[in-house]
């Protein structure tokens, strides 16, 4: 998704690509399946740390105590990089503020017609002070659903939607379930990444849900 989206910037000459974060959710996210959140961090590090000169981790959403809304993630980012950093400095000694954007999947901007999901005031945050870069999924019309989504069709100048040229359905759903079926993965993921899959046994223990590890930890 992430080189996909870079491709979007290079072929769009009003925006430069100045990096990209991998932002790990907190262990309080409640989804089935996922590992610990210390797990996912270093993963993604693993990932990146080789194979990008522009990718990068941030773990703060993952180590925080509580499930840290998406608004409040991108507030995060923006007190980091425009407030505490200044912006982007430029060659003249001056600073430029850094448009943040979030990169999600056709399915997650579809979600985001579901008001039992989002909060009309965090899709006014999210799209209207940020903006968001949609990777659309092959047999997927992101265009007409933003057409027919009040809040999504307001903010339709800061969606940018970047279509799948060649078709890739991975991730990371299908991948735990290879493992968890005992498939091969390789290709899949780096091959760092695979070795520390096996060599902490994830994603083939019980251990699958919040509550679980969580409960493990401290008892």
């Amino acid at each position: 998704m992430f080189e996909m989206a870079a491709d979007y910037f290079t072929s769009h000459s009003k925006y430069e690509l100045i990096g990209g974060y991998f932002s790990p959710v907190s262990d309080y996210y409640q989804k089935e399946g996922l590992a610990p959140a210390h797990h996912r961090v270093k993963m993604c590090e693993l990932a990146t740390e080789t194979s990008s000169t522009w990718l990068m981790v941030d773990s703060w959403e993952a180590l925080q105590p509580s499930y840290q809304r998406t608004a409040v993630v991108l507030d995060h980012f923006d007190d980091e990089l425009n407030g505490n950093l200044g912006g982007m400095l430029l060659p003249d000694g001056s600073r430029r503020k850094i448009q943040i954007l979030l990169l999600a999947g056709g399915d997650l901007i579809e979600s985001m017609g579901r008001k039992d999901v989002w909060a009309s005031e965090d899709l006014h945050h999210i799209l209207g002070n940020f903006g968001c870069m949609v990777i659309e999924r092959t047999g997927t019309d992101v265009s007409e659903f933003l057409l027919s989504h009040d809040i999504l069709y307001e903010h339709k100048d800061n969606i940018h939607v970047v279509k799948q040229v060649i078709y890739n359905d991975i991730s990371s759903t299908k991948v735990r379930l290879f493992v968890k079926r005992k498939m091969s993965i390789k290709y899949l993921v780096p091959d760092a990444v695979m070795r520390y899959i096996f060599d902490n046994a994830l994603y083939s223990t019980k251990l699958t849900r919040k509550r679980d590890y969580v409960t493990f930890a401290f008892d």
